[in-house]
């Protein structure tokens, strides 16, 4: 089937890859000169695994880039809607840009089209989306809006689209829906996965998925709830882990125990310094906004959301805890990344933290395998930039972990050692073993678990490789 995309960011352009993957001609569509001249010659402007494969496969043939949203409307069956809707200073999501592209849509509707929310929106946005395609000259008949919510995570995207937990379809006439169905058979009847190119399965995935249909109202709020109640969980594990901390428990083992359960579930229960992105934050407070407008007051949202900034408070005064005074401290940073796998550092953790610190008066040297370019834009050439983990701990009071990259949890502890001033390591994503990092000879300090303090080291024996406890 022929598709446009319009918005090539990271809903967009993963979304058209994996469309185009699936065997479907792609048009993605944007404005962005500059970023449609880079994907035409190849350029991957986002981290993200197996895009890069993908784009190659398939530009030029089943994916082309295009500034012409007309065209690209006229010469497709359907029209996937991924541009952004930030939030506004009220909390609501700006759809400016959606009804932007809906007016664009509009003119050039020639033959039945189904028009389909990509992007995260608030529940009656199909509604508006119709009125918006009507009031422009489209006719009723000629068109349906659907809501067909993503549920992708940055670093994983590919393999979540391909590999999805379920899909959802939101449509309101028999003839929208069979569209969609048409647009996912290859996933749904399972063809995509006997082809020999097919990208890696990857663990716990369900083959086939299996296909949600319901209305685009539900659709919609199918999205904004599941961020939200994800969000919840990480809040409560964080609630959790500082009960632990005031009496001594340890948060992974009581992690464990709830965890376990399958009606629980152990996803999502990591503690840490809260979550960030360019989801969570955004949904929730669309949410509540969402919620507030239908007359119920959300309180449990403000309390997520609550707990998720003070996360950040804990863990200054972790770090404060761990080195007394901060002007003057030299501390050392791994991972600018709102979390391992990607360079997005919307929203991120640990770039508020790191604004933070240097308004106490620390110096910070950073490293990150990813968001290097990206964090040097937010941060003003305010910190210095490490090309490696050892660069950035050198002569260090202290070594923050702030992003859980699979190779901040396999460092050679007793390399790091010898290029810190002191081995104070505090953790915000609880990557190592505190008994390990006690016997490597660090003080050790980690989140809802006590901290550990040195012990001698056997000589033969000196542990160089961390245990990680969760990815």
């Amino acid at each position: 089937m022929q598709l446009a995309v319009v918005g090539s960011g990271y809903v967009g352009l993963v979304a058209g890859a994996c469309f185009a993957d699936l065997g479907h001609d792609v048009i993605v569509v944007d404005n962005d000169q500059k970023k449609l001249a880079a994907l035409n010659r190849g350029e991957v402007p986002i981290h993200e695994n197996f895009l890069p494969e993908l784009l190659e496969r398939h530009r030029g043939t089943r994916i082309r880039f295009s500034d012409d949203l007309q065209n690209a409307v006229r010469a497709s069956k359907a029209i996937f809607v991924a541009v952004g809707t930030p939030p506004t200073h009220q909390g609501e999501a700006d759809l400016s840009y959606v009804e932007s592209v809906a007016r664009g849509i509009a003119g050039a509707i020639d033959s039945y089209k189904v028009v389909v929310e990509k992007s995260t929106v608030p529940v009656y946005t199909s509604d508006w989306v119709r009125k918006i395609i009507l009031r422009n000259g489209a006719e009723h008949g000629e068109f349906d809006v659907a809501s067909n919510p993503e549920f992708l995570r940055e670093g994983t995207a590919v393999t979540d689209f391909l590999y999805p937990d379920r899909i959802v379809i939101g449509a309101d006439t028999g003839r929208c829906a069979a569209v969609l169905r048409e647009i996912y058979a290859p996933l749904v009847e399972g063809s995509y996965y006997l082809r020999p190119d097919v990208i890696p399965r990857p663990d716990r995935a369900q083959i086939p998925p299996p296909l949600i249909a319901t209305s685009a109202k539900s659709a919609e709020l199918i999205k904004h709830a599941s961020n939200a109640f994800l969000a919840m969980k990480i809040s409560f594990i964080n609630a959790v882990a500082s009960i632990c901390e005031s009496v001594g428990a340890n948060v992974q083992q009581v992690r464990e125990g709830i965890g376990t359960d399958t009606r629980i579930g152990s996803r999502f229960l990591n503690p840490g310094i809260g979550y960030g992105g360019s989801c969570f934050p955004k949904d929730l407070m669309a949410f509540r906004s969402v919620a507030r407008e239908s007359g119920y007051d959300f309180r449990l949202l403000d309390e997520v959301m609550r707990i998720n900034e003070d996360q950040r408070v804990r863990f200054i005064r972790k770090v404060r805890s761990a080195l007394w005074t901060l002007r003057g401290k030299k501390l050392g940073v791994l991972g600018l990344a709102f979390k391992g796998g990607t360079d997005d550092i919307r929203e991120s953790p640990s770039i508020l933290l790191i604004k933070s610190l240097l308004q106490e008066g620390c110096q910070v040297c950073a490293y990150d395998p990813a968001a290097h370019e990206r964090a040097k834009e937010e941060l003003n050439a305010s910190i210095d930039f490490a090309e490696t983990p050892y660069e950035a701990a050198r002569g260090a009071d202290a070594l923050l972990i702030l992003t859980e990259w699979e190779e901040f949890a396999a460092l050679d502890l007793r390399q790091l050692r010898s290029e810190m001033k002191y081995p104070i390591v505090i953790d915000g994503r609880n990557l190592y073993d505190p008994e390990i990092m006690a016997a490597a000879g660090y003080t050790y300090y980690s989140v809802g678990r006590p901290a550990a303090s040195p012990e001698p080291l056997p000589s033969a024996k000196t542990p160089t490789v961390g245990k990680k406890t969760h990815s």
